[in-house]
């Protein structure tokens, strides 16, 4: 039991780290394509910086709760899974 325990951890633990990783790089990408656009926006019209600004700022701070939300599921993954109290007692009794 304890075997089939550490493998579910460890397939956890790495669907965590691929989940974050890709959340981490859609999230990159999407907001360095929206920081782009604002920026040629203002560069073609910057009488409407203000308004392109805030825009920006809120869609960036959607995009990055997306990772957020990913980093979060990626913690539940690797602290709240139905084994953790088996695999705390490995990890206990090996130091």
């Amino acid at each position: 039991m304890e075997e089939k325990a550490l493998e579910f951890f460890i397939a956890c633990v790495t669907a965590a780290g691929f989940g974050i990783a890709i959340a981490a790089f859609g999230c990159g990408i999407a907001q360095g394509l929206g920081l782009k656009a604002a920026v040629e926006g203002v560069a073609r019209n910057p009488e409407s910086s203000g308004k392109v600004t805030v825009t920006m700022i809120i869609g960036l701070a959607l995009i990055e709760s997306l990772c957020i939300y990913a980093l979060v599921v990626a913690l539940i993954l690797i602290f709240a899974h139905p084994q953790a109290a088996s695999i705390a007692g490995l990890f206990s009794a090996a130091h």
